[in-house]
């Protein structure tokens, strides 16, 4: 069980500012202790004025306790603006030796991370591009459970943070996704809420899937258009995280 597993109900309730607060107090590890002190934003806060990061894991597996990130794609954001030249891409190396299934989703091979490191040695490059910004993700049960197991593994430290899930906010959108058997006879088809499937509803371009880079900016604009046609500038990031 993870230190976040394990953690007090009592700061679990808190609002997020004053988890990280109480958190950054207990934190044993140098850079949790800095990612926590970095901050979160007031969920008052308007989205427009919140620092963001789109985060991608390609993985191994989809279970957090039994694979492992194999690939790590961030690019930092705001409403008005994509940092394409801070976006950030390594391939790092599993615990677990890579299974074929895997090796086929995303194209990582043994070749690829036999000389990548570990994800211990880029933790401080990694947190640079966290502390201080809401990360944002497309579908929150990879990347949070995930960088928790990696750091309690590593660390013996669990990690908190909130997430924007633009799956979660398709999901919201279309609470009606899948038809009833009498409607699916009469032709009408599912709402896929994935990512290529979701940007398309938006007119953004396709691109290819499961390269954790790609993916991070394709979660980034995903937000900006679900923003710009759903929600407002002035909506408060604690409507949108979880």
């Amino acid at each position: 069980m993870s230190d976040t597993q394990s953690m007090p109900d009592t700061i679990k309730r808190l609002p997020w500012p004053e988890q990280y607060e109480a958190l950054a107090k207990s934190a044993k590890s140098p850079v949790l202790k800095a990612f926590y002190e970095a901050g979160c934003v007031d969920p008052d806060t308007p989205v427009s004025e919140v620092s963001m990061v789109a985060l991608d894991f390609e993985t191994t597996g989809l279970e957090a306790d039994e694979h492992s990130i194999v690939s790590i794609g961030l690019v930092p954001f705001t409403l008005e603006a994509i940092a394409l030249g801070q976006a950030k891409h390594w391939v790092v190396r599993p615990k677990l030796p890579l299974h074929q299934m895997s090796v086929t989703f995303h194209g990582i091979t043994h070749a690829d991370i036999s000389e990548a490191p570990d994800l211990s040695e880029i933790l401080e490059e990694v947190f640079a591009s966290l502390n201080g910004r809401i990360p944002v993700v497309h579908y929150r049960h990879i990347e949070r459970p995930f960088l928790d197991v990696a750091l309690q593994y590593r660390l013996d430290e669990g990690i908190r943070f909130p997430v924007v899930d633009t799956m979660a906010i398709e999901a919201h959108l279309h609470p009606d996704r899948q038809p009833s058997f009498l409607k699916r006879l009469v032709g009408e088809k599912p709402v896929s809420i994935r990512l290529a499937d979701s940007r398309k509803r938006y007119g953004l371009p396709h691109y290819a899937a499961h390269n954790a880079l790609i993916d991070a900016i394709a979660t980034a604009e995903l937000l900006q258009a679900e923003i710009l046609h759903h929600f407002s500038p002035q909506t408060p990031i604690g409507d949108l995280w979880l």
